[in-house]
């Protein structure tokens, strides 16, 4: 049986050593959806905000987040990520389809990274959008698929997230 990783014997929380593992080659894909109005979509899509191109400040959110997830999320090691790509489609009138593919060569995983990076990023949705459309929801964060490391390929069975 598989046991939690961040807590010692007796229960204490802990930062998982990786001192001793090799460094390989590691990539994730984490994918999230922003749910909104079918007209705070076209605005997003025809540039009518005022605050400026939507998508690409949700880009940038996303790839400084997912750089500092080793300070946001407490027992994640900070990583010097190879690179991270952020793409967005309209998969609906009302539905954002968020994408991120992060890569490093390390001794420890980069799925938190790209989880964050989706994450950041619709929140930067929301924030630049919340004006016209305090309803948005922000729905189905999930990693996609990762690479890489000694529990190896992991892809999952429902990637429909919208």
């Amino acid at each position: 049986m598989k046991e939690f990783t961040h807590f010692d014997d007796q229960g204490a929380s802990r930062m998982v050593d990786v001192g001793h593992k090799q460094p390989t080659q590691r990539t994730a894909i984490a994918a999230c959806a922003v749910k909104m109005q079918p007209e705070t979509a076209n605005l997003i899509q025809s540039g009518g905000s005022k605050k400026g191109n939507v998508l690409e400040v949700a880009r940038l959110a996303g790839i400084m987040g997912a750089k500092r997830t080793g300070d946001l999320i407490p027992l994640c090691h900070p990583i010097g990520i190879d690179s991270i790509e952020i793409e967005f489609e309209f998969t609906a009138d009302d539905t954002l389809r968020i994408q991120a593919k992060v890569s490093v060569f390390a001794k420890t995983g980069i799925e938190m990274e790209a989880l964050v990076a989706v994450s950041t990023a619709a929140l930067t949705v929301y924030d630049m959008c919340k004006s016209v459309d305090r309803a948005m929801q922000i729905t189905s964060t999930q990693l996609i698929e990762k690479t890489g490391g000694q529990s190896g390929h992991f892809k999952s069975t429902d990637d429909t997230i919208v």
